[in-house]
């Protein structure tokens, strides 16, 4: 197995070229595309510092924009953080770079750009003047940015865009300029594609079946629009994990403080792409299909082009709600239904008390089990002592009960508990997504690796909002970039049945959670949690894309890992 770089490396790797570019979001979640002149600007300068991204040391480096273009002098890019600062404002924004093949359109310098109400043009993102382009080039009048999760359509003939359903129309222009810059895609000694930074790689690997950053097939960024070839390369690299209930104080005397290794050997590493698909393929003959609508709870704001008045879609697709949190227990009593149980309680269900502790240590607090649990300083109970030990059920593991006690009133206190040694899950497993929607829909054309069926289109909307009593900091807000995100399943049995699981941990709120972006460093905003979704139909640039053949098998070993299996089906 090939060893993870370490820090004391000083040579850089590469790997086939793409073409940049470096985009900026708006307040209100959309992405605008930087003029391939400031691009250039942007990636000499990111380039030059290529190695440290790869955890060498880091990033450190502010990119003044106004050396670029004069008009622009009041920003900053801050690497470290990935946000476009406003020096005489101090108003801040995500900034993310994305990597195209070479005679895509950002890499033949054309631009589609659409008219806004005061009279200037805005430049689509890169992705959709790429998608557009493609289109047109396929002899597609009419182009439906559905597959992209916009609401509008785009007619070259009339040179317009409409919403679907208020039927606005603005004008719209494709226009020819400076190519974007072309650069080196870089990876370490080992890997053949491109180093995946993005939330669901580098957070992702605590639970799941492969743990660390390189955990996708990937592959080289092959030359457009040749197909992808078929053969994958899988490089993993192990994640030293651990768990601890919360940040222990040290312990006097005797007693240590826990000696857990919590860290991932990447979790340094400054993010070098967005979380956001690098590249959408085009969609032709898309032919969509919603699924009957289901029953839903939820709503969302939708994140659309500014495009006039905004609405809804005039179809509905499923959608499926987000479980939110269960009423308090006061709550249920008036409302006749019965409570959560207590910790001790959960505590009790799902293990035995030992009489002879066995001569070993205990993973949570790391003393001895034979000694007074680490936790019993912080952990108040009346009916679990500071000696006892007992074992978990189904896998066996022991443990203090104070410290399992003190982990699960540390989590959801769901009435669920998961063994921080192996994983094994006791009960239903739930986690802190914010609520939002979760619609499907189906159209014909096939993804590469799967070409004997269609495709399943899942698109996930979470706005922003406050967090509750289950998230990092309650009352605080949170925010949710890049959303609407799209994601790609084949419309096979086996795709059919991710896709049912996928509803099921969408429910039990497994799928996002709030924390921090790896990809941006913002704190307090909606992130992956550590089911991988494939964000690309094709040419899988970071490992997000198709083909790969064992894709369907990785995330149900992931879902697997958070209680989410067939037997889910059969109790619905």
């Amino acid at each position: 197995m090939a060893m993870a770089p370490g820090p004391s490396l000083a040579q850089v790797y590469t790997s086939p070229v793409a073409v940049a570019v470096w985009e900026w979001q708006d307040a209100l979640g959309i992405w605008h595309p930087y003029s391939a002149t400031v691009c250039s600007y942007i990636e000499q300068q990111f380039v030059q510092q290529k190695g440290q991204r790869f955890g060498f040391g880091s990033l450190a480096h502010s990119i003044p924009l106004g050396q670029a273009d004069p008009s622009l002098a009041p920003y900053i890019i801050d690497l470290p953080s990935w946000t476009q600062f406003r020096q005489d404002t101090g108003t801040m924004r995500a900034v993310r770079r994305h990597l195209f093949p070479q005679h895509s359109a950002p890499g033949r310098g054309i631009v589609w750009e659409w008219l806004s109400d005061d009279g200037t043009w805005t430049g689509y993102e890169a992705s959709i003047c790429d998608y557009l382009e493609q289109q047109v080039a396929r002899g597609n009048q009419l182009v439906d940015l559905a597959p992209l999760g916009y609401n509008y359509t785009v007619n070259y003939a009339t040179q317009t865009q409409t919403n679907k359903t208020s039927s606005f129309c603005r004008s719209v222009r494709r226009q020819t300029g400076p190519p974007y810059p072309v650069t080196t895609v870089i990876a370490p000694p080992g890997h053949t594609g491109v180093a995946c930074s993005c939330h669901q790689c580098l957070s992702g690997s605590g639970t799941g079946p492969v743990s660390g950053r390189y955990r996708h097939s990937m592959t080289n960024l092959p030359a457009y629009p040749v197909p992808q070839p078929p053969h994958r390369t899988a490089v993993v690299y192990g994640a030293h994990q651990a768990f601890a209930p919360y940040n222990k104080p040290s312990l006097s005397g005797a007693r240590s403080a826990p000696r857990l290794n919590t860290t991932n050997p990447w979790g340094g590493a400054p993010p070098t792409l967005a979380s956001q698909p690098l590249y959408r393929s085009s969609l032709s003959h898309l032919g969509l299909q919603h699924l009957p609508p289901g029953p839903s709870t939820s709503s969302a704001a939708s994140a659309s082009l500014p495009s006039g008045p905004s609405s809804s879609p005039g179809s509905t697709p499923a959608t499926v709600p987000v479980q939110m949190p269960k009423p308090s227990r006061v709550q249920q009593a008036l409302a006749g239904g019965s409570p959560k149980p207590e910790p001790e309680q959960v505590i009790k269900n799902y293990t035995e008390e030992l009489k002879t502790p066995p001569d070993e240590d205990c993973i949570i607090c790391m003393e001895k089990l034979s000694v007074v649990s680490g936790y019993s300083d912080m952990t108040d109970s009346k009916a679990i002592g500071p000696t006892a030990v007992g074992h978990l059920t189904k896998c066996s593991h022991a443990f203090h009960l104070l410290c399992l006690l003190a982990m699960y009133c540390n989590g959801n206190k769901d009435g669920s508990l998961q063994c921080p040694s192996c994983k094994t899950i006791y009960g239903e497993k739930t986690g802190t997504q914010p609520r939002g929607k979760m619609e499907v829909m189906r159209f014909q054309m096939s993804l590469p690796g799967h070409e004997d069926c269609g495709t399943i289109l899942i698109v996930y909307n979470i706005p922003h909002g406050i967090q509750g009593p289950e998230h990092p900091n309650p009352g605080k807000p949170f925010t949710a970039r890049g959303f609407p995100r799209q994601c790609y399943l084949p419309d096979n049995t086996q795709g059919r049945k991710v896709l049912e699981l996928l509803k099921v941990a969408w429910k039990r709120r497994l799928i996002f959670t709030v924390g921090t972006s790896s990809t941006t460093g913002e704190t307090d905003t909606v992130v992956w949690n550590e089911i991988h979704h494939k964000t690309e139909m094709d040419r899988n640039v970071t490992g997000h894309g198709y083909p790969d053949p064992n894709y369907l098998h990785n995330v149900l070993a992931e879902l697997a890992a958070q209680g989410v299996t067939e037997d889910c089906l059969e109790q619905q």
